[in-house]
């Protein structure tokens, strides 16, 4: 998991930012060619120095200048850093004469309003203050990645605000490739494989949540389309019957795990103390989700069932789809 600050873990933009409110005169949005030159240049080399003090492991040189631990992004995401940079992506964001309410947040738009071009950024509780956002494409490492620097100016320096660290590839495969085969899916009826398919490809093609464009916002319909309508949660369960059992299941979802992209099933256990049963009961619901859902087999390497006490502890256990008999 990434670690950012609290305002960018606030941010939630999955769906049409377009049709809303235009943006207020204090907040405004500057994209590449339109930031004067030192300000360019300063941001995009800010951000290289970052990255390279990030992919020789130098968390005493990064911290100083991060509003937040960096530790743990920087060890977590050591195969990514990579090699070789490109910077993809440079906006400045200035918000220095909003006056938020309470609760508030920071809503940016850059370019014409109907231009395919435009980028728009939702912040949940962004300060007042002139923002950089540095994203790049970066290559060299385990698997190719996308790095987003949120930059906050503090006098002449760019402290570290936020910062994403995301592979460009789940399982060896690109945003392009699961986007064909979620459409693959869906024209054969199986709305499930495509949702979480779908949900891979967001995953793949967001450089960072509280970013959308004309491009992601046209995905983000398209999924909806194929959302279907039984998916569980802790509010509306689902139950998977077996052997003379319901399991109530709480959660679903896909995760990369290894070189595989698996699906993880959650469901509620009164008892998980008794490991050998719960694992057996991790295996039955294994079956009963293969049984209720069999399109998974086509599209997933793996399961994990997690049986999840009252307390919220849980116990896991993972099989390769093709043992699940």
């Amino acid at each position: 998991m990434n670690r950012i600050n609290q305002w960018l873990a606030a941010a939630a933009v999955l769906g049409c930012l377009w049709l809303g409110a235009l943006p207020l005169a204090a907040q405004s949005c500057y994209s590449r060619d339109e930031i004067e030159p030192a300000t360019a240049s300063s941001l995009q080399n800010t951000a290289a120095g970052y990255l390279q003090s990030a992919r020789a492991g130098n968390v005493a040189a990064l911290q100083p200048a991060a509003e937040f631990n960096l530790g743990d992004v920087v060890a977590a995401n050591k195969d990514l850093w990579g090699q070789q940079q490109t910077v993809r992506g440079l906006y400045l964001l200035d918000n220095t004469q909003s006056q938020q309410k309470a609760g508030g947040g920071g809503e940016f738009y850059c370019g014409i309003y109907n231009s395919p071009n435009r980028v728009g950024f939702l912040f949940g509780g962004l300060p007042p203050g002139r923002y950089g956002i540095v994203i790049d494409d970066v290559s060299g490492g385990k698997t190719p990645a996308v790095i987003s620097w949120i930059l906050h100016q503090n006098g002449a320096q760019w402290r570290i605000a936020g910062l994403y660290v995301k592979a460009a590839q789940i399982a060896g495969h690109d945003a392009a490739w699961y986007l064909a085969q979620a459409r693959s899916y869906r024209s054969k009826g199986q709305n499930h494989n495509a949702w979480f398919y779908y949900l891979t490809v967001n995953e793949l093609t967001r450089p960072f949540p509280a970013m959308t464009t004309p491009q992601l916002d046209k995905l983000y319909d398209e999924m909806q389309a194929a959302r279907p309508s039984d998916l569980p949660s802790k509010n509306n369960p689902v139950g998977l019957a077996a052997g003379g059992r319901t399991f109530n299941m709480i959660d679903l979802f896909a995760l990369p795990v290894g070189t595989d992209l698996d699906l993880v099933v959650k469901y509620e256990e009164p008892d998980i103390s008794d490991s050998s049963k719960t694992f057996q009961d991790n295996i039955a619901a294994m079956k009963a989700l293969l049984a209720r859902y069999p399109e998974f087999r086509d599209a997933f390497g793996g399961v994990v069932a997690r049986a999840v006490a009252p307390n919220g502890q849980d116990y896991g256990s993972l099989m390769a789809m093709k043992d699940v008999k």
